[in-house]
């Protein structure tokens, strides 16, 4: 089948708009990691160091794995890069870190992977943008290589669909149809249809050449959030290939992590998504880690996943004019996320952990009583103590200045206690 082969025709009442009944995805192994399937939503997470730079990309590979990153995907754009990778991977296995990595290629990742067998063979999956494989007669070649290379090494491809690097000729023709027919879509339903035929048409071309479907996810990744909810509810309509979820260039700070959640969170409450990357811009030397919290809060809060413990936390009123439990809830927070990278060996379910911090005693004892463990602090005008609540019932009364730090002692007793092997 050709790239380029006639493409599918549609009309107005193919294009849906309603929830997708999602048929069961194929699990396709990454390294250690099952993608699809029965198996969880995973978590992934890209660099943005020069790949080149190999204790750089080491250093931030790690990172990004210690908290909580379950593939972390790496640019492979020269033969410097490609050069690097199976160094980065052994420096990442000497520090036990082993964690899938994944090659980003565009343009010449043909080339590259030829070129670079130790590298083909040091990633544990390949990353193609149809619509940057190669442009004219090369198109079907460069793709061709690819995934006989992936085939070669045993590597499982995501093929990633990017509206802002769309295969113009597969627009082209589908504009053209469009215009033909009678009504005429909108240019915006032409251009997710677009989107989707390059994804099923590009696995079906990867198929064709030999690689079996459980080593093939797709993507189909936009920037609107119902232009992304409107594509992957046709995608999962469409086929049963593992599907990367993610709002492209979702944005900064509150914007992006806002539009990812708004947007991954429906179609995760509809059974749509196997693995997902929140995509932010990180401020000026901003900690790259911050994607990788928010998919995991995302993931967790909906109820699929559980990474760290919880910290319940009231946001405060005019009887906590004392910001108190708004540093305990912050160090509390903060601690555990630290701690996690060893618990999670150490304390085997200490991610279901529920911890309480509150302010005042309209909510406060109440919520501790429902959490693991829980504290209510003194809100303005209330007596000076501070209960503390372990199960559901009262293990203490806290006073004075060190409460804070007692508290704490006494959550990480708690964990022992609860979760020690």
């Amino acid at each position: 089948m050709n790239l380029a082969a006639p493409i599918t025709a549609f009309r107005v009442a193919d294009i849906p708009d309603g929830p997708a009944a999602r048929r069961p995805s194929v699990g396709v192994a990454v390294g250690k990691v099952v993608i699809g399937g029965q198996a969880p939503v995973a978590v992934q997470s890209m660099t943005n160091t020069d790949t080149a730079d190999i204790e750089a990309t080491v250093k931030q590979v790690a990172s990004l794995a210690l908290a909580g990153s379950e593939l972390v995907r790496i640019t492979v754009d020269r033969d410097e890069a490609a050069a690097a990778v199976p160094h980065i991977k052994e420096r990442l296995l000497a520090r036990r870190i082993d964690v899938p990595l994944i090659g980003d290629f565009h343009y010449i990742g043909h080339k590259l992977l030829t070129d670079h067998p130790a590298c083909a063979e040091a990633l544990d999956k390949y990353r193609i943008n149809p619509g940057n494989v190669g442009f004219g007669e090369k198109r079907d070649r460069q793709f061709g290589t690819l995934i006989e290379l992936a085939i070669r090494y045993g590597k499982p491809v995501r093929i990633g669909v990017n509206w802002g690097s769309l295969d113009q000729d597969l627009l082209t023709r589908l504009m053209d149809a469009n215009a033909a027919s009678s009504p005429p879509l909108t240019a915006n339903a032409v251009m997710r249809e677009a989107i989707v035929q390059s994804a099923i048409l590009s696995a079906e071309k990867a198929e064709e050449i030999g690689l079996a479907r459980e080593k093939i996810i797709l993507s189909a990744k936009v920037s609107g959030v119902q232009d992304l909810i409107a594509v992957y509810r046709d995608l999962a309509r469409r086929s049963n290939h593992a599907l990367h979820l993610g709002l492209t260039e979702a944005g900064m700070g509150t914007k992006g992590i806002v539009a990812s959640s708004a947007a991954m969170g429906m179609l995760l409450q509809e059974g749509i998504g196997d693995t997902i990357r929140v995509s932010l811009t990180p401020e000026p030397n901003g900690d790259r880690t911050r994607e990788v919290q928010v998919a995991q809060e995302l993931l967790q809060t909906m109820g699929f996943r559980a990474f760290l413990p919880v910290v319940a936390a009231c946001p405060g009123c005019g009887r906590t004019t004392s910001t108190v439990f708004q540093e305990l809830a912050k160090t509390i927070e903060e601690d555990l996320r630290k701690a996690m990278p060893e618990w999670r060996a150490r304390y085997p379910g200490v991610e279901a952990l529920k911890v309480a911090v509150m302010g005042c005693i309209v909510n406060g004892p109440g919520e501790s009583k429902h959490a693991d463990i829980g504290i209510s602090l003194p809100g303005t005008g209330e007596t000076p103590t501070a209960p503390v609540f372990i199960d559901g019932k009262k293990a203490a009364t806290l006073r004075g200045p060190g409460i804070a730090e007692e508290f704490r002692r006494m959550v990480g007793a708690y964990v022992e206690q609860r979760f020690g092997v």
